[in-house]
């Protein structure tokens, strides 16, 4: 039985199925706890504990062998372990219960703000805890998706799944007699074309093509890890190397193994020998303590709401509303079953129910961090405002709950960079945010733009600099060039303002003689006053952190001028008013529900669209207000 996992499947809403009704069967659900793990079974607290156990023991072997390897990620880890086929079922994706799909035993699901592996115990497998080592080490490389080529995602799961755990020794590696006997009877795929499998090929979802995929993937990646330590030589870790700079995985093999058909052939020849090796750890040191465990029953509520949970990430959207309202039947202040009810509206696009859904479990004095976070990330789109208190309330408490959750720290900066308030505090938690997740240019674009709030664009433009060596692909660093380019100009503007300044208190007379603009190339383009290239501000510039308003409409008229004026009008349905900003780089942008166009330059992009506009009334009577920030809208 083949094991497979569905990375990001919480980003997708499954569609084009029938939904089933989820198992609502009587069977009592206990929770089982340690310091790094949940398990939620219906096969009783023995095998609840026997599953952490194991759990804790797979946690330390990593950190043995793959040091690199982050153990203790900040998303919880929560297992589901089902006693049977029907219980499993009732919680896997729907699109895995249609006729001629894998029969799964497990599967990850990777989301990004929580870690879900799915059990189902009763399957009849040559280890019995092989679901969990392989569903473990997906969470283990579930960094490495986006660049790491399938056949090897899954061999090393495949590789490492045939593995025992005892008190003093972990045997890893063994070699799996059902693949071996499978593969000599069927024919292997071709090397180029298994390096090429993604998760859209039929190997990947067809029955009979799906277990040669996974029989082979293990088998090629069984041989490479054998042979790189018979011979001392690191092939697997060149590979590595390659196609982690995105290197074509087919190019990688053939610089990192050589000859693909030599390959093949050492690769059959393997298959159809009589004895293979397997690796030996001594597990006697392992840091374990089963006496901390902590077991307790759910209530008939409570499984209800966890499971209501499970089915929402899965896609199942109606099944999920199902155990709800039989979980808030139960209990009307269950916490959880609220939280769900505003992950399933919040991925409907429904964010005026997500937010209520959101704000009750909170009421409710939830314990999520998620509940928090997404109350306070809902709110701060929605009107920040009239909600200013609650969103930093729950931001904070959802840091204290969850220390380790980077999103927390970069939307109260943004929180503080949007009301202009507090931006030192603000700025230090960009930099938490960045050294949680180095990787994320979001945090880092983020810091940049508080940095320009604070009147502080060359660090802005220094921050965006790192930025562009972090980037991982061009619509990251088209993102990243773009806002540098916006800090290059506001440098520009500064020091245009300088000279103007210098020349003033020289004696010039601006009215008569030329002035230098500085351009980003370096060169000054001369100009004299009649040109109009330097508009000098119409309206006032306001004061921020005043009273804001709201308008909706269509935006009109967008009209920028030299240094940076920006003007702009909304049909609403009652009238026109018309907006401006002296510094159109301190506007907040933002988008509800649509995508624009990487490098979006608001002077021009943004003509025709939806928004909603927030603003301050301006002391000028002859225009509605300076705009503060667009949220873009369908």
């Amino acid at each position: 039985m083949r094991k497979r996992s569905l990375p990001m499947l919480c980003l997708l809403l499954l569609t084009g199925f029938a939904a089933r009704n989820a198992y609502a069967g009587t069977d009592q659900w206990t929770e089982v706890r340690s310091d790094h793990f949940t398990i939620i079974t219906d096969a009783g607290e023995k095998q609840g504990r026997h599953i952490v156990d194991q759990f804790e023991r797979m946690r330390w072997m990593f950190s043995v062998l793959f040091p690199k390897t982050n153990v203790d990620p900040a998303l919880p880890i929560v297992v589901v372990a089902a006693k049977n086929s029907k219980s499993f079922q009732a919680l896997e994706p729907a699109e895995y219960l249609a006729k001629g799909q894998l029969s799964l035993a497990g599967l990850f699901l990777n989301s990004p703000d929580k870690y879900y592996i799915l059990l189902r115990l009763d399957g009849e497998q040559e280890h019995p805890f092989a679901t969990i080592y392989h569903e473990y080490t997906h969470l283990q490389f579930s960094g490495t998706s986006e660049w790491m080529p399938l056949w090897l995602f899954e061999g090393l799961a495949e590789f490492v799944q045939n593995t025992d755990i005892h008190d003093k020794d972990v045997q890893l590696g063994q070699a799996s007699v059902n693949d071996i006997l499978f593969l000599r009877q069927n024919r292997l795929i071709p090397l180029a074309t298994l390096f090429k499998v993604d998760h859209t090929s039929p190997y990947y979802h067809e029955d009979q093509k799906g277990n040669i995929f996974y029989a082979q993937s293990w088998a090629l990646t069984h041989y490479l890890e054998v042979n790189d330590r018979q011979h001392n030589v690191h092939q697997m870790d060149t590979y590595l190397a390659l196609v982690s700079q995105h290197v074509d995985p087919v190019i990688a093999a053939q610089k990192a193994f050589g000859d693909l058909k030599q390959l093949e052939n050492a690769l059959d020849a393997y298959i159809r020998n009589g004895s293979y090796m397997q690796f030996t750890l001594s597990s006697a040191a392992a840091p374990l303590n089963e006496a901390a465990y902590k077991v307790r029953a759910l209530t008939p509520s409570e499984s209800d709401a966890a499971r209501a949970n499970v089915l929402a990430y899965v896609g199942r959207k109606q099944d999920a509303q199902a155990l709800i309202d039989s979980a808030l039947k139960a209990d009307p202040n269950n916490a959880l079953a609220y939280e769900t009810m505003g992950y399933l509206a919040f991925r409907s696009s429904d964010l005026n129910a997500a937010r209520k859904s959101y704000a009750r479990a909170v009421q409710l004095d939830s314990q999520s961090y998620l509940a928090h976070y997404y109350f306070a990330a809902i709110s701060l789109r929605d009107d920040p405002s009239a909600n200013g208190a609650a969103i930093e309330s729950s931001l904070r408490t959802s840091i204290r709950l969850n220390p380790r959750f980077a999103p927390a720290y970069d939307q109260l900066a943004s929180y503080f960079s949007m009301k202009h308030e507090k931006l030192d505090e603000a700025h230090q938690l960009n930099l938490h945010a960045i050294q949680l997740d180095p990787t994320s240019i979001p945090y880092r674009m983020n810091t940049a733009s508080v940095l320009a709030n604070s009147g502080k664009p060359s660090d802005a433009a220094a921050v965006l600099k790192t930025a562009m060596k972090v980037a991982k692909n061009p619509q990251e660093i088209a993102q990243v060039q773009s806002m540098l380019t916006v800090m290059e100009q506001m440098l520009a503007s500064e020091r245009l303002a300088a000279s103007m300044s210098t020349a003033q208190a020289t004696g010039s007379d601006d009215s008569t003689e030329s002035k230098g603009v500085l351009r980003l190339d370096g060169t000054v383009k001369v100009i004299t006053p009649e040109s109009d290239e330097v508009a000098p501000p119409k309206h006032p510039t306001m004061p921020a952190g005043g009273p804001t308003q709201t308008a909706m409409g269509t935006i009109r008229s967008v009209h920028c001028s030299y240094p940076s004026i920006m003007q702009f009008q909304v049909e609403t349905r009652k009238a026109v008013l018309t907006f401006y900003n002296n510094n159109y780089y301190k506007i907040d942008f933002s988008t509800l529900g649509i995508t624009l166009p990487e490098g979006m330059n608001p002077c021009h992009d943004i003509e025709g669209l939806k928004g909603k506009i927030q603003y301050v009334i301006s002391s000028d009577n002859s225009i509605t207000g300076q705009v503060e920030s667009i949220t873009l809208t369908k």
